[in-house]
């Protein structure tokens, strides 16, 4: 990630923070913050946070011998520092919020517009997707990899500057407040909720809990803020009827705000449809498979209609995505087969939109392999969904089924049950026998698909079948 570029005083920031001033100037003036002893720089702004693994108050004197001009700790800390340090100490109620107040302070310091955006599923994509198109029109900044939670979402808005145009962001969340949060930090001029499907429901108890969590973006926007909510999403539709103001809506349903019209699969080479838009048509041309992108693009076309940018930069920015690494990549291979590597995490829903994508990418001549990992985070919808992970491989038409964790078993006793053969359904011990019972069973102009949650490894087997294949 990119060096933060907010620049302040210790004293500007005691108000907005609730800190109080320990010891050291309030005229110290700090550049760039950080959250990781590890990497701090010197003249930066170091908070120390509390973690369920680390305490980062445990390496406070670390980050001032690093060059940390001043720290943050919560009011519970004892000072404990050489008489002679010459860092700014702040003491706050507690420093995650801390941090999230400070990032919302400096988001208001500019004008750039700003879009967040949530779900079950599509987040990054749409996201990328969004990017895509906004820097078209202008510098356009976004959150990378996985910092879309609360400590990566402010330090990605402490990145922004008076040069930025628009900023978007992905918000994720694994309990109830999480998204909540994230949008008084944020403050989005739009807010975005991609769909609510089986994920973090371990965190939240059921469905209806993700729908009820995702929706905390629309009770925590601005008044001046826009929503754009799938439309197509029954749960999400039932879950958001309670807010007054009339959301923008996308999907395939004729009753859409803007909506996908004659869509055209063309396999690998992705899709061709026209946007309807009030009242009017324009096509567009998507270069990644996976239906579940169409959805997607609908999405980052609604926010980019609604910041008012042409048809013109959203045919040319959807054209310009060509897909993200992990999130059903196609990787043609040199003996004619196809990877699919979907790899940087799993849910039953994105898992049935993904298998029925696949049909389509594998003509009958072509074998499919399917290696499945663990989808975590599902609580006690755990073992019903691995079994029904199996019944949806099946149901798809799979060759053969090599599953890995916990809940292997469920997975290839659901396909069993649906009629799988059981001599082609392989349960493996780790990442690595995963991908040598592949190799072993794969022949040149095979599909091989590849999903799990990302704590899994998979993208270590994709590895590893592109340098064997």
């Amino acid at each position: 990630m990119q060096e933060s570029r907010i620049q302040m005083t210790a004293g500007k920031i005691l108000s907005p923070i609730k800190g109080e001033l320990l010891r050291g100037s309030r005229d110290v003036s700090f550049s760039g913050v950080s959250t990781d002893s590890r990497t701090v720089e010197r003249g930066q702004l170091f908070f120390a946070l509390r973690g369920e693994t680390f305490d980062g108050h445990d390496f406070v004197k670390e980050a001032i011998k690093k060059g940390a001009v001043a720290v943050v700790v919560n009011k519970d800390w004892t000072v404990d520092l050489p008489a002679h340090t010459r860092a700014s100490l702040i003491r706050v109620p507690d420093t995650l919020k801390a941090l999230g107040d400070l990032a919302r302070r400096w988001r208001r310091r500019f004008d750039a517009r700003v879009a967040a955006i949530t779900g079950s599923g599509g987040k990054t994509t749409t996201k990328e997707m969004t990017y895509a198109i906004l820097s078209l029109e202008g510098l356009t900044l976004k959150n990378e990899g996985n910092f879309n939670n609360l400590i990566g979402l402010p330090l990605s808005l402490f990145l922004l500057d008076k040069s930025h145009r628009y900023a978007v962001f992905e918000m994720g969340m694994n309990r109830p407040g999480e998204i909540g949060r994230l949008t008084e930090i944020a403050d989005p001029d739009i807010g975005l909720i991609t769909n609510v499907g089986y994920a973090h429901i371990e965190g939240v108890g059921s469905i209806e809990g993700v729908a009820k969590a995702k929706v905390e973006l629309l009770e925590k926007m601005a008044p001046r803020a826009l929503a754009i909510l799938n439309g197509d999403d029954r749960i999400l539709m039932q879950a958001a009827v309670a807010f007054r103001k009339k959301p923008v809506t996308f999907g395939q349903g004729l009753e859409n705000t803007l909506r996908a019209e004659k869509i055209r699969n063309l396999g690998r080479e992705g899709f061709s449809f026209d946007i309807h838009w009030r009242g009017k048509s324009f096509s567009v041309r998507l270069r990644v498979p996976g239906f579940h992108n169409v959805s997607n693009a609908l999405a980052a076309a609604a926010i980019a209609l609604s910041l008012d940018l042409s048809k013109d930069q959203i045919q040319e920015g959807l054209s310009r995505f060509e897909g993200i690494k992990g999130r059903f990549k196609v990787v043609p291979l040199p003996d004619g087969s196809i990877l699919i590597d979907d790899t940087y995490n799993s849910n039953p829903s994105s898992l049935r939109l993904a298998l029925k994508s696949i049909k389509v990418l594998a003509p009958q001549d072509r074998r499919v392999i399917v290696g499945l990992g663990e989808m975590l985070e599902l609580g006690e919808e755990t073992e019903t969904s691995h079994l029904e992970a199996g019944k949806m491989v099946a149901e798809a038409g799979a060759d053969w089924l090599v599953a890995l964790g916990e809940h292997a078993s469920k997975m290839i006793r659901g396909a069993v049950d649906k009629g799988f053969p059981r001599r082609k359904a392989i349960r493996v011990k780790d990442y690595k026998e995963m991908g040598s019972k592949i190799l072993e069973i794969m022949k040149p102009g095979d599909l091989v698909f590849l999903k799990a949650s990302r704590r899994m490894g998979l993208e270590r087997v994709a590895e590893r079948i592109k340098k064997s294949a």
